[in-house]
């Protein structure tokens, strides 16, 4: 039953993330709030020790305090910064959220190129606004949905992750 979760929480749950940022622009606070239930969960499950624990709250707590800053200076929106932190309480202070961070890093980069490319096509065919999460992508006045960056980078990483040694 723990392997089934470990297969399915974290991964199902980063991807519903970056699906309903893609679709919507939004990610669900109860997305993450599920995601720290889950490490809670499955965390004394697996058998991480107290201070293995302690360092993975501790990677949540720098994210957070990184994610706030990035959203007061305008960088993120607040279910990124969220999400952010929820991942980083999965990765802790392992060689994997470095590996998370400079990936997601990436992918950002590639997804705000294209975004960015995307809406300097001026004139797209009518039925493309038929799509209203098309048209949203399209319009300059929203951001970039970065979660689709974070939740790939996360998927990406995983299975790199202490939580897939515990399958072995």
């Amino acid at each position: 039953m723990i392997e089934a979760a470990l297969l399915v929480v974290f991964p199902c749950l980063v991807a519903f993330a970056g699906a309903s940022d893609l679709f919507t622009m939004t990610i669900p606070n109860r997305v993450s709030l599920l995601l720290v239930a889950g490490f809670a969960v499955l965390a004394p499950a697996v058998g991480l020790a107290p201070a293995a624990v302690g360092f993975h709250v501790a990677a949540a707590g720098i994210a957070l305090a990184v994610g706030i800053t990035f959203f007061a200076l305008g960088w993120m929106g607040g279910g990124d910064a969220k999400m952010m932190t929820a991942i980083a309480l999965w990765f802790g202070l392992t060689p994997a959220l470095g590996d998370f961070l400079l990936i997601a890093s990436v992918y950002g980069a590639v997804l705000t190129l294209a975004v960015l490319y995307f809406r300097s096509i001026v004139l797209l065919p009518a039925f493309v606004y038929r799509a209203e999460w098309i048209a949203r992508l399209h319009d300059g006045r929203n951001g970039i949905p970065y979660g689709i960056a974070i939740a790939v980078a996360a998927l990406h990483v995983y299975p790199h992750s202490i939580w897939f040694r515990a399958l072995l």
